[in-house]
C-alpha cells in the first residue's frame, strides 16, 4: 500500500519532512538509495533512505545471532546407568566433551533402581570417576546432588 504523503529520514538519520511519494522515490534515484518502510502506523507513514540490500544483511545476521544464543542457552542432559559398562560410558564422554566444546550445559543423570538406592556411596564414586575421564576443563555449575531417583551433576565450559 503506498500512500499519497510519506515522512522522510534521510540515510543520517535526519528527518527531510513530509513529501509525496513521488517526491520521495526521485529523491532516493538520485541519491543512490531505496525507499525502506520503518513504520506504516504512524500518520504519514515514515520511510528512510537506505541501502535495502545492507538492511535485509544485518537483519539476518541478527536473526542467526538470537538464534545461536537460543542453541548455546539450551541444556543436554545424559544419563548414566549404575552398572553401565566402560566402552559406554566412554561414548558418553566423547558426546559430553562435544557439547561442552559447543559451550552448552550437560546434565549428568545417574539413575538408581531398587537395591541399587541402598548403595548412594557407590554411585556417587561412580559419578567422581566418570567427571574425572572428561577431558575438556569444565565447571560444575550445579553439585552433584541427590534427586527422587538418583543423582545428578550439572557441568559447562
Amino acid at each position: 500500500m503506498v500512500s499519497k504523503e510519506i515522512r522522510l529520514i534521510d540515510e543520517k538519520g535526519q528527518q527531510l519532512g513530509v513529501y509525496s511519494f513521488e517526491q520521495a522515490s526521485q529523491i532516493a534515484t538520485e541519491k543512490g538509495f531505496d525507499l525502506i518502510l520503518i513504520t506504516d502506523k504512524a500518520s504519514p507513514p515514515i520511510y528512510k533512505l537506505g541501502d535495502y540490500g545492507k538492511l535485509k544483511y544485518q537483519q539476518e545476521k541478527e536473526l542467526k545471532k538470537r538464534k545461536l544464543q537460543e542453541k548455546q542457552t539450551t541444556q543436554k542432559s545424559i544419563r548414566i546407568g549404575f552398572n553401565e559398562g566402560e566402552h559406554d560410558l566412554n561414548v558418553k564422554i566423547k558426546k559430553i566433551e562435544k557439547f561442552l566444546g559447543e559451550n552448552r550445559a550437560v546434565t549428568i543423570e545417574m539413575r538408581l533402581r531398587g537395591r541399587q538406592k541402598a548403595h548412594f556411596d557407590l554411585a556417587k564414586e561412580k559419578i567422581d570417576n566418570f567427571c574425572k575421564k572428561i577431558t575438556i576443563p569444565y565447571k560444575v555449575i550445579q553439585p552433584l546432588k541427590k534427586v527422587p531417583r538418583g543423582l545428578m551433576i550439572v557441568l559447562k565450559q
